[in-house]
């Protein structure tokens, strides 16, 4: 069997290697002044400011219904008043649009759907031919607006 590695195949091998070493080192040395010349690159930041909350209504205003006087401060069975609870009730399944002001033309805020419950906190005030009460869900104060009486039903308090 004849040896492949003799010592002049050795030879030539770690010259070749000798050369690429020197080519190397050559062209690090030429390049290197150059380079710490220029200077060091800097990162562009941007800083965006967090999404805030703002509010898109402006506070109700038109005048309320003169309050009718009454015997007794405690709402009879079925009247509304404030603080009465009452359900969304005959919107056939497509929700009462609840309003920021007591119109109907006022921004709507969010739809309220049948069965669901809201105690009257304001009202009542009339405007294009509605009776209007401010409702408030008692889970999520959040969910509050102005909804027509037609489509809301007292509930009997215990």
């Amino acid at each position: 069997m004849k040896k492949i590695l003799t010592p002049k195949v050795v030879a030539l091998i770690l010259a070749i290697a000798g050369l690429l070493l020197c080519v190397t080192l050559i062209i690090i040395v030429a390049q290197g002044p150059a380079a710490a010349d220029q200077p060091p690159a800097s990162a562009a930041l941007t800083v965006l400011p967090a999404p805030t909350s703002t509010p898109t209504y402006a506070p109700p205003s038109p005048t309320p219904i003169p309050p009718t006087p009454t015997s007794t401060s405690t709402p009879g069975p079925g009247q509304f008043a404030l603080g009465v609870y009452v359900e969304i009730s005959g919107t056939g399944g497509v929700g009462l649009r609840v309003h920021a002001d007591p119109s109907i033309s006022a921004a709507l805020l969010f739809l309220a759907y049948d069965t669901e419950v809201f105690q009257i906190t304001k009202g009542p005030q009339r405007a294009d031919g509605h009776t209007w009460w401010y409702l408030t869900a008692p889970y999520d104060t959040a969910r509050s607006g102005w909804a027509d009486q037609e489509y809301l039903k007292v509930l009997q308090q215990p």
